[in-house]
């Protein structure tokens, strides 16, 4: 089932600050680069309690985004202070509050949590908060309201190109949903005996799953993209050395058959033709296929 989300542009700006909501949620969300923020400071909702990210330039090239989490019963005095510390040189921010019923100082600390916890599980984004704040003791019921909220913000934080829940890996392709097990439509196999690696297409993007072999060296030729793409995979240790080889210790998610191919084989390819399934048929093959049915 689809979900309604409105964007208001606060200053009717394509660049500027945003206003988000979805149809019957309680919360709302405020975008802005930070050189906008002194110009919507003023509206009610950074009176309010709230969870904030903050989004910079990161310190690891490995990774194309920084980002710190937070929490503050007032979130223009918090803001303040992050804006006159030297050390939080941040680009952009978002923060969600409550629309009608304010949020408990409880029931942020447990968002804060929550989100600090599968950002770092996610392994996308260079993480300021290092570990995940203790979660609070909450009723049951304000446990499932939370969640709730958290899967709303994790629908508007990456249209707000805030992309750090994005998850670079799944748990185990085996707790797939049904309905993705139903987009799969072949298991394919790296052209090559020199590496036992496999991918599989699911509406998360391209998954290379545990176990896969990869080139240890990267060719030359490979651009700078990649170079980093490898470099954070090794740092997350999603890619692990093994007897000569990189091994992937945990299922992968890449966003295109070629990234995916590039990483394993070590060199610039065309992930459209360097995969193929049981009967020797390319990815590019089976894609014709469907497209054609």
């Amino acid at each position: 089932m689809g979900k309604k989300l409105t964007v208001y542009m606060i200053d009717g700006t394509e660049y500027g600050p945003r206003l988000s909501e979805i149809g019957n949620w309680v919360g709302k969300a405020i975008y802005s680069p930070r050189a906008a923020i002194n110009k919507i400071m003023n509206r009610a909702e950074f009176d309010n309690p709230g969870i904030y990210c903050l989004k910079g330039d990161p310190t690891d090239d490995a990774f194309d985004e920084k980002i710190y989490i937070g929490e503050a019963e007032n979130i223009r005095n918090r803001l303040k202070q992050h804006l006159s510390d030297p050390n939080k040189d941040f680009k952009e921010l978002i923060f969600f509050v409550s629309k009608d019923e304010l949020l408990t100082k409880t029931q942020i600390k447990y968002l804060e949590s929550r989100i600090v916890q599968l950002a770092l599980e996610a392994k996308t984004a260079q993480i300021e908060n290092g570990t995940s704040p203790s979660l609070p003791t909450l009723h049951e019921a304000d446990i499932s309201d939370m969640e709730y909220f958290l899967d709303q913000m994790k629908l508007i934080l990456p249209v707000m190109g805030f992309k750090f829940l994005i998850s670079s890996t799944v748990k185990q392709i085996e707790n797939i949903s049904q309905t993705e097990k139903e987009i799969i439509q072949e298991t394919y196999f790296i052209k090559t005996k020199t590496f036992k690696a496999s991918m599989i297409e699911t509406d998360q993007g391209y998954i290379v799953p545990k176990g896969s072999e990869a080139k240890k060296e990267l060719s030359p030729s490979c651009t700078d993209t990649y170079r980093s793409m490898r470099k954070k995979l090794l740092e997350t240790k999603i890619l692990i050395e093994e007897d000569g080889k990189l091994t992937f210790a945990e299922d992968a998610i890449f966003n295109s058959p070629s990234a995916a191919s590039n990483m394993i084989l070590g060199r610039n390819s065309n992930g459209f033709t360097e995969w193929v399934n049981k009967d020797g048929k390319t990815f590019k093959d089976i894609q014709e296929r469907i497209m054609n049915n």
